[in-house]
């Protein structure tokens, strides 16, 4: 007999579902409203209980498996637990850091996170937000050192964030921009070829650091979250990563520079990472942008025009320029 259910590739899981199959095992009292907030990499739930707010994510089938999903939450817990700001995922009345859902398209995986005191800086960060921004990055590498966990670990590898995403970029391009972007690729290589792969230059790496995933009070106390880009990596290349956004963002070169002199102010980077910058925000665009295309074919493919493809090459060719410089 055929299966009764039609084949699908997403679902949104119900709100009243998640309060009495999901919530309920959380100790955070009776939940009075959860609502479907966004879809990102995950699907993410606002939840209030009481008179505190928590945020609740549910992983995608086709993003991270368990143990990379796993991962990240120890870290978060870890980090947390070393004193730096994240919104960091509580843990079941069972001991269950995550919470396995068998939904229609696939496994996916539920975490409840506090909620990021603050919020998203206005009209994007000044110096001094960058700065604070900066420093908390640094003191992240530092403390991460001393992480361990025995699960599958995502690396932030030059063969997962260059060939692989190539590889998800290519069927979209056309003949001339495919050997471009290949003979880019070969380029980047040969310029970071020389970084090393050992502590403290390769850490754990929060993998997505940029203004939309940092909470600031009016104090400027900091929160970090989103995490599910993580993966050990060179942390210059989490430094890369924000200065690649912040420049696509349009953002002033004095905010650039205030949040890398908080870096350095707190832990300081090695003359090759700072030589490596360049083509390491190189890397960060083809990566940032692989992982949009594999989004938008799931969630949105009508924005995959020609003019998607247009201003992301030429930008990408804009970060190559041997006249461009970072700040």
């Amino acid at each position: 007999m055929s299966d009764p259910f039609f084949p699908i590739t997403y679902s949104t899981l119900a709100p009243q579902a998640i309060i009495d199959r999901i919530l309920c095992r959380y100790p955070i009292g009776e939940v009075t409203n959860c609502v479907f907030w966004m879809r990102g990499l995950s699907d993410i739930y606002m939840v209030e209980a009481g008179d505190r707010r928590y945020v609740l994510r549910v992983s995608h089938a086709h993003w991270r498996t368990k143990a990379e999903t796993e991962f990240e939450l120890e870290l978060l817990d870890f980090l947390h637990k070393n004193h730096i700001p994240v919104a960091y995922p509580m843990w079941t009345e069972q001991g269950e850091i995550a919470i396995e859902i068998p939904a229609l398209e696939g496994t996916r995986y539920a975490a409840l996170f506090t909620y990021a005191t603050g919020k998203v800086a206005v009209g994007d960060l000044n110096k001094v937000q960058a700065q604070r921004l900066g420093e908390t990055l640094a003191k992240l590498h530092r403390a991460a050192q001393d992480f361990q966990c025995y699960l599958d670990r995502p690396h932030l590898t030059i063969q997962y964030l260059l060939d692989d995403s190539l590889g998800d970029l290519s069927p979209f391009l056309e003949e001339s921009a495919r050997d471009y972007m290949g003979d880019a690729i070969a380029q980047i290589k040969e310029q970071i070829d020389d970084l090393p792969q050992e502590m403290p230059i390769w850490s754990v790496c929060w993998g997505d650091p940029h203004s939309g995933n940092v909470h600031f009070t009016d104090d400027n106390q900091i929160t970090l979250f989103d995490f599910d880009q993580c993966g050990y990596g060179w942390r210059s290349f989490d430094i890369a990563k924000f200065l690649q956004v912040t420049l696509q963002a349009g953002i002033s070169p004095s905010v650039r520079k205030a949040f890398l002199h908080g870096y350095q102010s707190t832990q300081a980077l090695e003359e090759i990472e700072l030589t490596c910058m360049q083509p390491l925000m190189q890397v960060a665009q083809i990566w940032s942008w692989a992982i949009s295309v594999k989004s938008a074919t799931m969630h949105n493919h009508s924005k995959l025009d020609h003019s998607y493809f247009h201003y992301r090459l030429e930008h990408f060719k804009m970060l190559r320029s041997p006249d461009w410089k970072p700040f």
